[in-house]
């Protein structure tokens, strides 16, 4: 299939199957907000094959506190609930074959 003729989510999914990837690098990737991208990386992530890839998130993390418990990680916080601290490291999303 020619790239003109997949769809977003078909090139999200093909990148997150390549290498592990940021909202914002995502973003900047596919000409998109963060937004736009969370939201298909949600549809992405209930779309997969359960038998054949699963989709796994690295938590966002604070760099002061080190605190990776968020209750949404397909979300990009904009500051750690522990310490209030806004040196908060992205999730990390990639698809793996099981």
């Amino acid at each position: 299939m020619r790239e003109a003729d997949e769809t977003t989510r078909q090139r999200l999914a093909e990148a997150l199957r390549a290498e592990p990837a940021t909202p914002s690098a995502l973003a900047r990737e596919f000409d998109l907000t963060t937004g736009a991208i969370l939201s298909h990386v949600e549809h992405v992530s209930r779309s997969l094959e359960p038998a054949d890839e699963e989709f796994l998130v690295a938590p966002p993390t604070c760099r002061e506190c080190a605190f990776d418990t968020f209750d949404d990680l397909l979300n990009v916080p904009s500051r750690c609930p522990d310490c209030k601290s806004e040196a908060v490291d992205e999730p990390v999303f990639t698809i793996q074959k099981r």
